[in-house]
């Protein structure tokens, strides 16, 4: 116990920490020790601030963003505009986006817009007609026919499919997940992605550095590598005082051949799939394609492995049944999409929008964080005042007080418009849905 005490004091991610803390005792000290120039360092912070606000208010961005920023600056006049500098110039280097352009130049070829398949959608599904159009050309990831979906709740089943599916495995496995927490669930996953590497199967894995902090053994690409896993960790924790830090790979997905992929709330972790309990029952959701869509969801995961690792690519290799037809048929059209951080398109928001504005009979919610803008709020109101059966699943127990209490802060505005609201009251909902009128989801 007290080695295993000495190895988590002087681990990486324990010395970062005190580094970040030594640099803002240091900028504490630095300003205290500034008092006898007060005066003139204030005015000078001020007038930036002054600045930082005008500039604010002639940037292209949503009021009520360009606002939460005035407000902070004028409640904190002195740091308020520092803040904002520290915070724009450092979300994303400009070395980051450039090399992001790049990745998504090479494989814009790979994910061009089907505008053949635009007349039949009009015949069969033309209330998604508007949506397909957009997310092909806005966030440039194309419609697909033939794919099978199913729909996976609790993440209990989630674990149970995915673990099937990666036994199938012939060719690669790729995972990029925000929590990964060693126990039943990764040490389940993880005995078969040994085996697979074991018998050739290429096997790379991705996971975000700070959601894992405290969860994964330090230097676990390394400890990986010697299964012949390949294993990348996004945007390690440095000891920079740097809101860069906060860039997070929040997403959940598992590919197999290109030909199945999963996503949704799920991470891998215990709680997820209720192996352990940590506010009552966990309830989630996830979703498996197979068939065509599953390409996309490949080059979301090699988007970001590029990106992260430096690596040339040859995305084209990983495509499934090269030179034959997809095995799998459907009835119904499939688009996943992601967003970027590089561009100012809220592609997810757009979405959302669309499938409220869209709604003819019901249009139902689950979220564990409700934390909306005003165009939102409106548009849910909207639809309930205009007959829509609008109805919204939260949390009972939370995970974060603010949160949960922001969250509530709507529920007065939405239910005096219609709005039905539902506290998920024997655990934690963290299942992220949308679906309105069996048509859409």
């Amino acid at each position: 116990m007290f080695y295993k005490a000495i190895r988590l004091i002087f681990s990486q991610r324990v010395l970062v920490s005190i580094l970040i803390v030594l640099q803002l005792v240091l900028l504490f000290l630095f300003v205290t020790t500034s008092i006898k120039y007060y005066d003139i360092i204030r005015v000078i912070l001020s007038l930036v601030s002054i600045l930082v606000v005008f500039f604010i208010f002639n940037k292209k961005d949503k009021p009520a963003y360009k606002l939460s920023w005035v407000f902070l600056i004028l409640v904190f006049p002195i740091f308020g505009g520092l803040f904002y500098l520290l915070f724009y110039f450092q979300s994303t280097t400009r070395k980051a986006k450039r090399q992001m352009e790049g990745i998504v130049r090479e494989t814009q070829p790979l994910l061009a817009p089907r505008k053949d398949v635009l007349p039949q959608i009009t015949q069969e599904s033309r209330e998604c007609l508007r949506q397909v159009r957009y997310l092909q050309e806005y966030a440039g990831f194309p419609v697909y026919r033939h794919t099978m979906t199913e729909y996976l709740t609790p993440g209990e089943v989630k674990f149970e499919v995915l673990l099937r599916e990666l036994k199938k495995a012939r060719r690669y496995i790729f995972l990029e997940y925000f929590i990964v927490e060693e126990g039943l669930m990764w040490n389940s996953i993880l005995d078969i992605l040994k085996e697979k590497a074991k018998a050739g199967v290429e096997v790379r894995f991705m996971y975000d550095d700070m959601g894992c902090l405290l969860r994964l053994p330090q230097h676990y690409p390394r400890v990986l590598a010697e299964y012949g896993i390949k294993c990348v960790a996004f945007n390690k924790f440095r000891p920079a005082l740097s809101t860069l830090q906060n860039n997070r790979d929040h997403r959940k997905i598992a590919v197999i051949d290109g030909e199945v992929a999963f996503t949704g709330g799920v991470n891998l972790a215990d709680e997820y799939i209720n192996a352990v309990e940590r506010f009552g029952h966990w309830k989630d959701a996830a979703v498996m394609l197979k068939g065509e869509a599953a390409w996309s969801m490949t080059l979301m995961f090699l988007q970001m492995w590029a990106m992260t690792t430096n690596a040339k690519e040859d995305y084209a290799q990983f495509r499934p049944w090269q030179n034959e037809d997809c095995p799998v048929s459907s009835d119904g059209w499939v688009l996943p999409y992601a967003d970027s951080p590089i561009d100012n398109e809220h592609v997810s928001e757009h979405v959302y929008m669309e499938i409220i504005t869209g709604a003819k009979d019901y249009l139902y919610i689950n979220s564990p964080y409700l934390i909306i803008d005003d165009t939102m709020l409106s548009a849910l109101a909207l639809a309930a005042k205009a007959g829509v059966d609008v109805r919204i699943v939260t949390p009972h127990h939370w995970d974060k007080k603010f949160v949960h209490v922001t969250t509530r802060s709507y529920y007065r505005d939405l239910i005096k418009a219609g709005v039905k609201i539902y506290e998920y009251s024997i655990g934690f909902i963290h299942s992220k849905t949308f679906v309105s009128d069996d048509k859409v989801a």
